[in-house]
């Protein structure tokens, strides 16, 4: 597996090299030579390829493999929220928010919004009050505030953001959305849940909050960021203008130190405001460059199950808003959604569809079959994200239409998501959750995403930890296991977070397992991922990240 007469810029010995390369799964070197692999094997095949001016990269015996290939984040979001907004986890008591929230108004300057994340989905009870409003109003010294949940499909807003969004007591509620009301009172509470954050959100645009340097300060915080935690290469799931912009913007300087691929939205998002849709693909080649590819169509088919609004075969338990009998709703039938794939198709578009409910879930692949039976094959890989509820009956039609299932976001075990999920669903249902192993059984092809900013950071060590444990590796929730029986080997788990998400980015002849011609992208690790208990992989740290043969991240050795 070399090329014999090429001198390397960079070769790699001296350690253990996983090449995720089911022929030949383990290496002793490797050799690159313009960004790309020319030798790998053992060290007596990579040994021709050392020249005088050759850069020997010694591993003192680590493990390396390739980089990891995230197929769902949102990196603007990620990096803005980094960078510029008041951050606490989605565990934190209503206390410990309005703290966070206090101690960033007697900081921030006079008028300015407040903007934070993220708060638990099992807190949809406790916030929708008048009395919790009346809190966040004297915690924000009479600033406006929009506080993201972990799903980022929803907001707690004050007073102050109501009035600047004109929001009244006499508001109606939008379709597929609502404001929240107090039971008792029916006063507004600040509770703003799906298409409803449109009108906040519009304020919060309105008001200046975002603009182009901060987009380009944010973004390269989190290409950084990715690359910190050994991702080479990242699917952003709702790529509007900004994004595509600030992304090409680093590519064009020669900062971009990771392959992106762009998933257009078809229709505008509540929470994304700009071209969408036939407008935004039309602008599609200007956005293109070297490693950016906006070559994905993102389609929201419902909402997220804490809030009620992801669609499902069996109904929500009761409540006093929507009765006994609410199953949720999606935002496109059928007919809609196999126009949308078809267009998709016709201008080569691969497909991520947001599905959180089940009946969702059934929709898409329903929608998928038809356009199958019009176009027949396609190398296209559409994927269904978040595929986390899935009906027994549906899950062998991953692998039959060949529909990649994007795993995101990275909570495979007990979490604040869960027991909101516990509260709409009850508990019996609530934990069917991540039927990953019927998955892998019935040959559907898996990718690893983490949804981040909805994931607090793109680690995917965690995630990894989680698929072979399915409990959660920060110990919250001891002793607790998601449906244990889905719990996947960690083979399987590296193959899920490398090459088949560069399956679904369409890149697996370039990158995601190392072998000749493809890109140098691989990582350093402080421990062997292979070796090592279950419960020790969220502890592995990335001591080096290279791209295309160049170090783009090097840990800090403590002292």
């Amino acid at each position: 597996m070399s090329d014999s007469t090429a001198i390397a810029d960079l070769v790699v010995r001296n350690g253990r090299i996983y090449t995720v390369d089911r022929e030949r799964p383990w290496a002793e070197a490797m050799a690159v030579l313009g960004g790309r692999i020319v030798a790998i094997g053992a060290a007596e095949e990579v040994a021709p390829h050392i020249g005088p001016q050759t850069r020997i990269l010694d591993l003192g015996g680590r493990m390396a493999m390739p980089g990891i290939v995230d197929v769902h984040a949102h990196t603007l979001l990620g990096g803005l929220e980094a960078v510029f907004e008041i951050q606490f986890a989605n565990t934190a008591r209503l206390d410990a928010i309005l703290e966070k929230v206090r101690a960033s108004a007697e900081a921030a300057p006079e008028g300015g919004w407040l903007v934070g994340s993220q708060w638990g989905s099992d807190l949809f009870g406790v916030l929708n009050t008048a009395e919790a409003l009346a809190q966040l109003d004297a915690a924000s010294l009479g600033r406006p505030v929009l506080l993201w949940d972990d799903t980022h499909h929803n907001r707690w807003v004050n007073s102050a953001a109501l009035k600047l969004a004109g929001v009244t007591a006499d508001t109606a509620d939008p379709e597929q959305g609502s404001f929240g009301r107090d039971p008792q009172s029916g006063a507004l509470t600040g509770l703003v849940v799906e298409a409803a954050v449109a009108q906040v959100e519009r304020a919060l645009l309105d008001s200046g909050y975002y603009h182009d340097e901060k987009d380009r300060t944010a973004m390269a915080h989190a290409i950084a960021t990715l690359n910190a935690y050994g991702v080479t290469a990242v699917l952003d799931a709702a790529a509007m203008a900004p994004v595509l912009t600030s992304l090409k913007g680093l590519d064009d300087r020669g900062l971009l130190t990771a392959w992106v691929g762009g998933a257009m939205p078809v229709m505008e998002p509540a929470f994304l405001f700009g071209a969408a849709g036939e407008e935004l693909f039309a602008q599609r080649e200007s956005f293109r460059s070297a490693h950016v590819r906006p070559d994905f169509a993102k389609v929201f088919l419902d909402g997220v199950p804490g809030a009620r609004t992801a669609a499902f075969h069996e109904p929500y338990t009761p409540d006093p808003v929507q009765g006994c009998c609410f199953r949720g709703t999606t935002l496109a039938s059928v007919p809609e959604l196999v126009r949308w794939m078809g267009r998709c198709e016709k201008l080569g578009l691969a497909v991520k569809i947001h599905c959180a409910g089940d009946a969702a879930v059934t929709q898409a692949l329903d929608a998928i079959d038809v356009v199958r039976s019009f176009n027949g094959p396609t190398d296209l890989v559409h994927h269904i994200a978040h595929a986390s509820y899935i009906a027994p009956a549906d899950i062998p039609r991953f692998a039959e239409l060949g529909v990649a299932a994007d795993l995101s976001p990275f909570i495979w075990y007990p979490t604040a998501f869960l027991q909101g999920h516990k509260q709409t669903m009850g508990e019996e249902r609530a934990t069917r959750f991540w039927p990953n192993r019927d998955l892998k059984q019935a040959g559907a092809l898996m990718a690893g995403g983490s949804d981040w900013p909805v994931i607090p950071n793109p680690d995917p060590w965690n995630g990894m930890e989680g698929l072979v444990t399915r409990q959660n590796p920060a110990g919250d929730y001891p002793g607790e296991s998601l449906w244990p029986e889905q719990a996947l080997d960690i083979e399987t788990v590296v193959e899920i977070f490398t090459i088949n998400a560069a399956k679904v980015m369409g890149m697996d002849r370039t990158i995601g397992s190392l072998r000749a011609g493809k890109s140098a992208d691989f990582i350093v690790l402080d421990r062997n991922l292979l070796e090592i208990p279950a419960d020790e992989i969220a502890d592995i740290r990335v001591l080096e990240t290279w791209f295309e043969g160049r170090q783009v991240h090097q840990r800090e050795q403590a002292a």
